[in-house]
């Protein structure tokens, strides 16, 4: 399930990144494609930060 929605957010990411690239170069706004611009790379580096794999944390597994 993991898999799917990282790869549901990189897609998200790729069209909001297209789509303001589009709005700042044929429609000329700017401010709404830098937004989208700017969702987009969110997006990237959310799908970045959950992908690493990060260190064992023995705390965690033996609290129970």
């Amino acid at each position: 399930m993991a898999g799917t929605i990282l790869s549901l957010l990189m897609l998200a990411g790729m069209a909001l990144t297209g789509g303001g690239i589009h709005a700042i170069v044929k429609r000329g706004d700017r401010k709404r494609g830098v937004l989208m611009i700017l969702a987009g790379l969110v997006m990237f580096a959310n799908v970045a930060i959950s992908a690493i794999p990060g260190p064992d944390l023995p705390v965690l597994e033996n609290s129970r």
